[in-house]
């Protein structure tokens, strides 16, 4: 174990923190502690704490990463430091020195109870705790917050920061059927890079054309050696599991045990955020629990560097208030970003109270409207052609909204606009489009996005969501078809708090993909991982009835 002083880096940290200023500390770390598993393996962690007495006592906060415990990637954990508080950041088991087989989530469990029993007998344990960390850190947290409040409330942490994350990265991993292909194959490349050491994660910084290369590969099983040169091992656990009820994902997923957690809870993400509508879920049973959290929604994805400054300044407020009595100065529980307006608003709770679903029928021809009108709007969707991604929550820097105008000028693009606003329109929820649809293939995909049409003609993206048909995955829930071969799918979009102005107009997109965000649909029906063969789908969106095509939109009243 060596320790070391930093004081130099204090600046660069703040510039890796999107400027926002470091605490008043110095800090020393003590590198490499070996802590015990219940198994025998002891994993690496490094303590870093602030020099001299800190008054009042904070509490000992911990974070569990994949991802380094040096570098930028530890940049939280440091600037926490800074703050006053004592920080154990750790390496996941098979991770950056810490010994083992790395299977992303499936030990999480296991080994965050063990290291927080460790921690709170250690000599330099500040005598409270607190777990923090986004994305896959706040995996490692949802792994055992609510078991241990359940079974070991002793050893429990006492606040948890919840950053841009989920208890069940099986939800996302197949999204209502569909396989987030960039995000899964992706992250996996990422993890090989950071395998094989600093020198191949320079790479990441280099257009990858080997990964787009291995999005188009099939079947999907394909994929991972079409990147990494061999199979991965939870890659390919990955596309074998269709089904989100198989044991593989429900040992792995902690969503029931998310009403247990009754310590303060500090929630962030953004709307562009790949975690979104499943931590505004979670958030959802806490309230219900009687546990509502503090939430803030910003305009921001999963790795903007412009989070950086708010997350820190949010969660030592937030863990300040809970464990020395210091008053945020937060007016409202949620504080959401109003996209549209570009302005921020406090609410009491999230849905904004007040908001109720009005319905906008899909007309032929392309309209909006307060009622259905028309019969059918076709089109036509060949996989080996795919209908391209454009734009959206994904894991790269790139996921603000982005202009739909060209998009939508593709023939495999049903496209559906509303007449010029007369007043501005807000919508805070979860959109539903409910879409009766036909089909000449087995297995389809029906994908909506949102978008705000401006008057100079740009139709940017608001939100979007998917849901497969006919998969190994959805036989036991797709709708039935009707009498004429329709079926009412329901698509639940990305959540949203956006403002459609006065002058704009509202738009719908209705393809049957969004390549290589979601994998292809073959169309076939086969099992993913063996699916190689493709067929043609002609689709027919059916505006006539009393289930005809509409989109429900949370309106929020004034």
């Amino acid at each position: 174990m060596t320790t070391v002083k930093q004081r130099l880096t204090k600046r660069f940290d703040a510039r890796g923190l999107g400027g926002a200023p470091t605490g008043p500390y110095d800090i020393e770390i003590d590198r490499d502690l070996r802590v015990p598993m219940d198994d025998g393996i002891e994993l690496l962690a490094d303590l870093i704490r602030p020099v001299g007495p800190v008054d009042p006592p904070l509490p000992t906060i911990v974070l569990r990463s994949p991802y380094g415990r040096r570098g930028a990637m530890a940049g939280d954990a440091r600037a926490l430091a800074y703050e006053g508080f004592t920080v154990l950041v750790q390496s996941c088991r098979g991770t950056w020195g810490s010994p083992g087989v790395f299977h992303p989530q499936v030990d999480e469990q296991r080994d965050g109870i063990a290291t927080l029993r460790w921690v709170r007998r250690q000599p330099w344990f500040t005598g409270r705790l607190a777990t923090y960390g986004q994305s896959y850190l706040g995996y490692t947290q949802w792994a055992v917050a609510g078991r241990l409040q359940k079974e070991e409330p002793e050893t429990a942490p006492e606040a948890l920061v919840l950053l841009i994350t989920m208890p069940d990265f099986g939800a996302i991993t197949w999204d209502n059927g569909a396989y987030a292909l960039r995000n899964a194959l992706g992250w996996t490349r990422m993890m090989d890079r950071m395998r094989r050491g600093p020198l191949a994660l320079l790479g990441m910084a280099l257009p990858d054309r080997k990964l787009d290369r291995a999005f188009d590969a099939l079947p999907l099983s394909a994929g991972d050696t079409a990147v990494l040169g061999a199979p991965n091992d939870w890659y390919q656990d990955w596309v074998r599991h269709e089904q989100l009820t198989d044991e593989y994902w429900t040992r792995q997923s902690h969503t029931a045990t998310v009403a247990d957690v009754t310590a303060p809870v500090m929630m962030l993400s953004g709307w562009y955020d790949i975690f979104l509508p499943w931590q505004l879920r979670t958030y959802a049973q806490l309230v219900a629990a009687g546990n509502p959290p503090q939430l803030t929604l910003g305009p921001w994805g999963h790795t903007s560097r412009e989070m950086g400054g708010p997350t820190l300044a949010e969660s030592v407020a937030f863990l300040r208030e809970v464990f020395t009595g210091r008053d945020a100065g937060r007016p409202a529980p949620v504080r959401a970003y109003l996209t549209g307006a570009q302005e921020w608003h406090d609410l009491a709770s999230w849905p904004p109270p007040g908001s109720v679903a009005q319905s906008l029928f899909l007309r032929e021809g392309g309209g909006l409207g307060a009622d259905p009108a028309g019969d059918l709007t076709r089109y036509t969707y060949d996989p080996k052609a795919p209908t391209p991604a454009l734009g959206g929550p994904s894991l790269t820097p790139h996921t603000a909204p982005v202009d739909n105008a060209a998009h939508e000028r593709r023939t495999d693009v049903a496209v559906f606009r509303g007449d010029v606003l007369a007043e501005p329109v807000t919508v805070g929820g979860e959109p539903v489009a409910r879409i009766r649809v036909r089909s000449s293939a087995p297995s389809f995909d029906v994908f909506v996005r949102l978008t705000d049409v401006r008057p100079d003609g740009r139709s940017m993206t608001v939100c979007d969501g998917i849901r497969r048909i006919g998969s190994v995955a959805t036989a036991a829930t797709d709708p039935a078809s009707d009498a004429d071969g329709f079926r009412v799918v329901d698509v639940t979009l990305w959540p949203t708090y956006h403002r459609f102005a006065a002058g704009h107009r509202i738009g719908i997109q209705v393809s049957s993909g969004a390549h290589p965000r979601y994998a292809r649909n073959p169309g076939t029906g086969e099992p993913a991982f063996t699916a190689e063969e493709t067929v043609v789908a002609h689709q027919e969106i059916s505006h006539t009835g009393p289930t005809a095509s509409r989109i429900e939109l949370p309106v929020v009243t004034p």
